[in-house]
């Protein structure tokens, strides 16, 4: 191998990873490259930054439904909506974390087109990560940017 390629590997940022855990039946390890691989939604949004005010921003990427539906969430069949008891966090590179419940993406329920952004007005987020988008929230709070993991959890059976 030549030295200009060997230093090329060496000094080349990593491909940035996401964990996807919980109560999952197939937890894995998902770059932005295999975002691609999913069927692409866009999003044209617009959302308060409590920084820099209001953001215009085209987003595309695959469902976050349809990531989780493939990971196998923990569902019980027996239990009737059993479904709407689960919680899906996510966590940034800069430590933001968002929460939102399963029914806020469910067909059945909210139906909020969720993505898991791959690109952001038409650059790749392949370094970055990609980043959690809610077209739906007015405040951009919820929009996590570098997206390093994704935890299901329906660990919520009954409160005392």
């Amino acid at each position: 191998m030549s030295r200009i390629r060997a230093a090329a590997r060496t000094t080349a940022a990593p491909m940035a990873e996401v964990v996807l855990a919980g109560d999952l039946a197939r937890p894995s390890r998902l770059t932005v490259a295999d975002l691609l691989r999913w069927p692409q939604q866009e999003a044209t949004v617009a959302f308060e930054c409590a920084t820099s005010g209001v953001q215009h921003h085209r987003f595309t990427g695959p469902l976050l439904l349809d990531v989780l539906t493939a990971a196998g969430p923990g569902f019980d069949p027996a239990r009737r909506k059993d479904r709407l008891r689960f919680l899906i966090a996510v966590t940034g590179t800069d430590g933001h974390h968002s929460l939102m419940s399963w029914a806020e993406i469910d067909p059945d329920f909210g139906r909020a087109p969720v993505l898991l952004a791959a690109t952001i007005d038409d650059a790749p987020l392949d370094r970055a990560g990609p980043q959690l988008v809610l077209p739906q929230d007015r405040c951009g709070a919820r929009y996590v940017s570098g997206i390093t993991a994704i935890r299901v959890d329906g660990g919520y059976h009954s409160w005392p």
